[in-house]
């Protein structure tokens, strides 16, 4: 598994500066998206040929890190 780090990526001007996939226009907010509204890996795949299975690990490897960074008052 590659690690996140080399595939979300972070630009000022791209997405209001949210976290991207590799420079593309595709937000690790969709992809967490898609899932969540019960799209399995192989039709994001179908509906997204620009990203690949590790595009998708990577995205959930961010949240969860993100998420355990996360403190809640």
């Amino acid at each position: 598994m590659a690690d996140f780090h080399d595939i979300i990526t972070l630009e000022p001007g791209k997405r209001g500066g949210k976290p991207c996939i590799r420079g593309m226009r595709i937000t690790v907010a969709d992809v967490l998206g898609w899932l969540a509204s019960g799209m399995n890996n192989d039709e994001i795949l179908d509906d997204f040929p620009e990203l690949t299975e590790t595009d998708i690990q990577a995205c959930l490897q961010f949240a969860a890190q993100r998420e355990q960074q996360t403190v809640y008052a």
